[in-house]
């Protein structure tokens, strides 16, 4: 049986990532980007597609985790009859190629260890050739290959296609294992000091993490929520990748499995308030800088997701070697909905612009063509159908939130020119495209008898989009139709209390069977939407509810079940975490009423 998605640790170096199961086990690992082949693939299918368990042998051996201070590296302290060890998972931020660092350390009495690495190229579909060769175990196939540094005084061999390293710790003694990924056809890597690599480490991630200047009541959640924002972050572009996981399933069992290590248009502008918000202007400026290169082109070219350097072809494919989680197929990777219209991504585009352009970041000088070219093009298409925010894998409608974010586009175009008139373009046309669609929206996409935004025009249908009308600016808080939008969504598109994107009965919205967990970021829209209307401590209690979903970590995956109480979807997630921070720094504003 898998574990559950919520007993696995993040560890990464800002060009990839790995899950740590609580059993030591590392079952995901993409090498060398997050969005290459996974060369340890248990968490889809079974320990034959890759993992690296390192482990007390004991089988009463018990196990604490947690991360040290404020970084990304995973102490776990094991508990055996004999004695106890701290093994110490990392990854250092690279100068070339990924490492990998295992160190393990004695702490008290004598503890029996044993490790079992099972590298499975391609997904975990190729079983590489390894060989032992100056004082390393090196794994090969095709382009990849693996070196592993094992301690001199362990007893390393192959067995059943694995690699086992069976050794001895007692107190006071330290020891470490560094498994280092590069190209097959280059000299061997460069060997890195594991112990001066931990300091390092941790010296980088503490420094980076005290520049947060949020000092509300919920600083552990939100320095754990942005630490994982950082770890999601591709470094050599800026791009944030929506997840470092694949297939991670919104139905157990179900189809609804998608790839989700690609940077997402969708989360920009929250993305970027997030990060202004805490003070992360260096981050706030790469993500800015990587949306203006990836959305380079003609407007009506505009994707809903790109590469992590801004790549524009995803193709999906599946894995028909992988179990799937849970016996959750199919397995995918690249993402179809790459070819979907959105039209809402227009208004994150735009509206992340002015974000950045009002907190004071240096501009480039072609950024405002290119938005003057997109609100330009908007102007003639908004009144399209689209897929909608949720990437709907049915028919075109007319989305309410498609509707609102064009709204939005026009509006920050409008509101940009106002203030810098020297860019150049018709603010007037603007304004008017702006007072066009807000008037379309409330005639046609408000249900006045059911007193409610639905999702679509001439829908019954809600969708927990519209909890972003009052966030975005379409109307306030304390307007009675938001008020009692947010009464209706609560009502009729919740379970267990947390939010539902929409309903999938019957599959007649988005084309798919099956259902899904609530999302996660959508609950933090409803604690937001509560702030905003004046139910501040309706709003405070939802929030710390949320909190207590998060795992012993602090991490948050796309969804939850209420029933089983377990975490659902890619882990961990972005557009939960980003949620979070934001819903934290409102709260400490201090806007809305008890």
């Amino acid at each position: 049986m898998h574990p559950h998605i919520e007993d696995y640790a993040l560890i990464g170096d800002l060009q990839t990532a790995a899950l740590v199961g609580r059993d030591g086990s590392i079952d995901w690992l993409c090498l060398p980007r997050f969005d290459s082949g996974a060369c340890f693939a248990a968490l889809l299918g079974h320990k034959d597609n890759g993992h690296w368990r390192l482990s007390p042998r004991s089988p009463e051996a018990r196990a604490e985790r947690s991360y040290r201070g404020d970084s990304l590296i995973l102490d776990t302290v094991w508990e055996t009859p004999t004695g106890s060890v701290r093994v110490i998972d990392f990854m250092p931020q690279r100068d070339r190629q990924p490492d990998v660092v295992r160190i393990v350390e004695g702490l008290s009495g004598s503890v029996e260890m044993r490790g079992v690495l099972r590298l499975r190229f391609d997904y975990g579909r190729v079983v590489p050739w390894v060989r032992a060769t100056e004082g390393c175990r090196v794994a090969v196939a095709g382009p990849d290959s693996v070196w592993l540094r094992t301690p001199e005084r362990s007893t390393t061999y192959g067995k059943d296609f694995s690699t086992r390293s069976d050794f001895t710790v007692t107190a006071g003694e330290r020891t470490a294992f560094v498994l280092t990924w590069h190209p097959s056809h280059e000299p061997r890597p460069v060997r890195i000091d594991p112990f001066e690599a931990l300091q390092d480490t941790l010296d980088d991630w503490q420094t980076w993490s005290a520049r947060c200047r949020y000092t509300g009541p919920y600083r552990e959640a939100v320095i754990r929520s942005l630490i994982t924002l950082k770890a999601l972050t591709y470094l050599p572009t800026g791009g944030i990748v929506a997840a470092p996981t694949t297939s991670l399933p919104e139905e157990l069992g179900g189809v609804r499995n998608w790839d989700y290590r690609y940077c997402w248009l969708r989360d920009a502008s929250l993305t970027l308030n997030s990060l202004l918000s805490a003070g992360y202007l260096e981050e706030a400026g790469a993500w800015r800088d990587w949306l203006l290169r990836a959305v380079a082109g003609a407007p009506d070219d505009l994707q809903i997701m790109y590469g992590l350097s801004g790549e524009r072809r995803l193709p999906e494919a599946e894995l028909p070697w992988l179990s799937g989680y849970a016996d959750s197929v199919p397995v995918r990777i690249g993402n179809a909905a790459v070819e979907q219209r959105q039209l809402d991504v227009y208004g994150e585009v735009l509206d992340s612009f002015h974000i950045a352009r009002t907190a004071g970041l240096p501009s480039e000088p072609h950024a405002w063509s290119i938005q003057r070219a997109l609100a330009d093009y908007l102007e003639s298409t908004w009144r399209d159908p689209d897929e909608g925010l949720w990437e709907i894998r049915g028919p075109r409608r007319h989305f309410v939130h498609s509707k609102v974010m064009a709204w939005v586009a026009a509006d920050r175009a409008a509101r940009t020119l106002e203030a810098n008139p020297k860019l150049g373009g018709d603010a007037g046309r603007w304004r008017a495209m702006r007072e066009e669609v807000f008037r379309e929206v409330c005639e046609q996409g408000y249900d006045a008898e059911r007193g409610t935004f639905t999702q679509f025009y001439g829908s019954a249908e809600l969708d927990a989009a519209t909890l972003l009308i009052p966030r975005v600016g379409f109307l306030p808080g304390n307007d009675p139709r938001v008020v009692s939008t947010v009464d209706t969504v609560r009502r009729e598109l919740t379970h267990g209390g947390l939010v539902r994107r929409y309903s999938t009965e019957g599959g007649s919205v988005d084309g798919l069977p099956g259902d899904e967990g609530t999302f996660l970021a959508c609950s933090f829209w409803l604690v937001d939407a509560l702030r905003m209307s004046g139910r501040r401590h309706e709003a405070r209690e939802m929030f710390e509810r949320l909190l207590d979903l998060r795992n012993d970590l602090g991490l948050l995956s796309e969804e939850y079940d209420p029933a089983a109480g377990r975490q659902l979807g890619n882990f961990p997630q972005a557009f939960s975490h980003i949620g979070l921070v934001g819903t934290a720094f409102g709260l400490q504003d201090g806007a809305g009423a008890d």
